[in-house]
């Protein structure tokens, strides 16, 4: 993959772009280290489908996740009790 360090990424954003466009992923790097990759809106949602777990496989995994759908006991706000006469 190219590297582009931060400064010409910058400055040349619209050269950027297009590279990574035309000829794939472009890394970019701030004080010689990689700090970060631009990719096309495409490879983006293929990559980011590729890593949500299907409904099969959070129904055979070995951990139920089932903190988001039962709230705690005990946490709900109880009304009292009215007396008729």
């Amino acid at each position: 993959m190219p590297i582009w360090p931060v400064q010409d990424a910058k400055a040349r954003f619209s050269a950027l772009l297009n590279a990574c466009l035309n000829e794939g992923p472009q890394v970019v790097t701030r004080r010689g280290t990689e700090t970060a990759v631009l990719v096309a809106i495409d490879e983006w949602h293929r990559l980011k489908a590729a890593t949500r777990p299907s409904l099969k496989q959070l129904l055979l995994a070995d951990s139920a996740r089932t903190e988001r759908l039962v709230h705690e006991r005990g946490k709900a706000m109880r009304r009292e009790a009215v007396a008729f006469e």
